[in-house]
């Protein structure tokens, strides 16, 4: 039996290792359980129909008991957004700073969810709140969202310090650069594990300031002869502030488009986190009442999703703005990975409807949010970690960030992965097995209930297509009333495939003779047999494999 004395910390990613975004990270100190951020993924290219990819939180869903708090780092998708799914099993106490919870407050609004329900906390960098056997400490970063924090909690056994999302940015947009002042304390006392983003660790040297893109805006702004189109993630606040100060300079108005773009935009303002002159904001419909070059539109779409405004705008589909011959687009984001193609399309759409394009890899309109190499080295040495563990990236960013840190001289680092244990005591860490975790899919309003199987339908009917045979027996008699009827589905084009159709009637029908003079009357036996016989003179016929579904109705 453990001793009272004889600590226990378990360290447990459930999401935002060996992928990008789902971040949720559980840190459990003895009895007593926190979370660190609650974020999504987008889905990736074979999960058709699914729309969002959420952590599996059945690990704190069976210790809800030890459950005492979600720590939201900052307001990106990827680290709040499967907060309004996760609330439907563990509504516990959720802490974040002031545009964090606000960003918070709009998803859970659009989900339906009474804010009153909800428990929300807002702190500050600076702020420390206490449970049993820990204390949780939020930390000043820079990010490419304001009001971003690292987190350090406070454990018997030290220090466990998490990044978030963060780079070092000495001019930030908006409140103080990043306290190093505070991870070098830290590090000073003893720093007992330090859980640091990876997400740039494959780039040498430091990620450039904020302020550089402003620059960049200011020119482009002053050169454009009609309006000028932005787009970027809505929760990009130091980006759409940039926005807005190159606009004010030219005398120009501002549009936002894009629900999310709207609503955060709103919030920011709201909130104070985003500064604009009176009277400067304009709404769609009164577009028309300004000339081209006295316009700029805020606008979501950067990452190519088909129902954004800029992707409507680029297949001319939005109802209220089309782009006009010399608009300027400035796509201010890097696609995320796997979402090249959907920006790509986007791209050229937009130049075929006659707009100038500016984008990545023509012009610095677009800086990094997270820290690169050395960057990342300076937190490592502030900070003087006993364990090391990445965070935040795909495999091949863990690895580079580990090989960073065992270069820096550190001999302790652990690459993880979602659901693997962490587990330290006194004397000692090591990996001791794995927990539930994984991908939860959301498609439309269906939560979980679309798995590998579902899948893997959809695949096989994507790849190769549905073949139905209809077919009405005799109970008694076991003659065919009607049929067989077939139905093709994306396999073949039966006005067109006669003699293939007339094949494959012959195939069922001396499926049927051999059931028959078989004695075999059960109707899922015979299915069997059918789909077998027809899978393999489809595919000696066509070399394809469509789903098979024998439909056989007694009377």
């Amino acid at each position: 039996m453990r001793k009272r004395t004889e600590h226990r910390i378990r360290i447990i990613p459930l999401g935002g290792l060996n992928e990008i975004g789902k971040n949720m990270t559980v840190v459990e100190v003895d009895d007593e359980i926190v979370v660190i951020d609650c974020g999504l993924a987008f889905p990736e290219d074979e999960m058709l129909g699914i729309d969002l990819v959420i952590p599996d939180v059945s690990y704190l869903v069976k210790n809800k008991e030890k459950v005492r708090a979600l720590i939201l780092t900052h307001g990106h998708e990827d680290h709040i957004g499967a907060i309004p799914y996760v609330l439907r099993d563990l509504n516990i106490p959720i802490y974040g700073t002031k545009l964090t919870l606000g960003l918070v407050e709009i998803k859970l609004m659009e989900f339906g969810i009474d804010l009153n329900s909800v428990k929300l906390f807002t702190v500050k960098a600076g702020d420390v709140i206490s449970f049993n056997n820990m204390r949780v400490e939020f930390i000043r970063t820079t990010h490419s969202i304001a009001d971003s924090v690292a987190i350090a909690l406070h454990t018997p056994l030290g220090a466990i310090v998490h990044t978030g999302d963060f780079k070092v940015d000495f001019t930030p947009i908006e409140g103080e650069p990043i306290d190093l002042i505070r991870f070098a304390e830290l590090g000073k006392q003893g720093v007992l594990a330090l859980l640091c983003d990876s997400t740039n660790a494959e780039r040498p040297g430091f990620t450039l300031s904020e302020k550089t893109v402003g620059a960049t805006f200011d020119r482009i702004f002053s050169q454009a002869q009609g309006r000028v189109i932005v787009a970027t993630f809505s929760s990009h606040i130091h980006r759409v502030q940039q926005v807005i100060n190159s606009a004010e300079k030219q005398g120009r108005k501002i549009c936002v488009l894009g629900r999310s773009m709207v609503n955060v935009v709103n919030k920011a303002l709201e909130l104070g986190y985003l500064k604009m002159p009176d009277g400067m904001l304009i709404d769609v419909d009164e577009l028309e009442n300004y000339p081209p070059n006295k316009i700029v539109l805020i606008t979501t779409g950067s990452q190519g999703e088909p129902m954004s405004a800029l992707s409507r705008m680029a297949s001319a589909e939005h109802k209220k703005v089309g782009i006009i011959p010399g608009d300027v687009v400035i796509i201010s984001a890097a696609p995320i990975p796997g979402n090249e193609k959907f920006v790509n399309r986007v791209i050229n759409d937009l130049f075929k409807q006659g707009a100038q394009v500016i984008y990545e890899d023509i012009d610095d309109i677009h800086v990094s949010g997270h820290a690169c190499q050395e960057e990342i080295k300076l937190i490592h040495n502030l900070t003087r970690p006993k364990y090391s563990v990445p965070v935040h990236g795909e495999f091949k960013h863990l690895i580079h960030h580990a090989k960073l840190a065992m270069e820096l001289g550190e001999k302790n680092v652990f690459i993880l992965e979602n659901g693997k244990v962490l587990e330290i005591t006194k004397d000692s860490a090591k990996v001791v097995g794995m927990v539930q975790a994984g991908n939860v899919l959301v498609d439309g309003l269906g939560v979980g209930d679309v798995g590998n199987v579902v899948l893997r339908d959809r695949r096989h009917l994507a790849q190769d297509g549905l073949f139905i045979v209809v077919l009405t027996i005799d109970s008694s008699t076991r003659d065919v009333i009607a049929g067989p009827e077939i139905i093709s589905r994306g396999f073949i084009y039966i006005k067109e495939s006669e003699p293939l159709i007339e094949e494959a009637k012959k195939v069922i029908k001396d499926v049927l003779y051999f059931c028959r003079k078989n004695d075999i009357t059960e109707p899922n036996a015979i299915k069997v047999i059918l789909k077998d016989n027809l899978k393999n003179f489809l595919f000696e016929k066509t070399r394809r494999n469509p789903m098979i579904i024998p439909i056989i109705t007694e009377v």
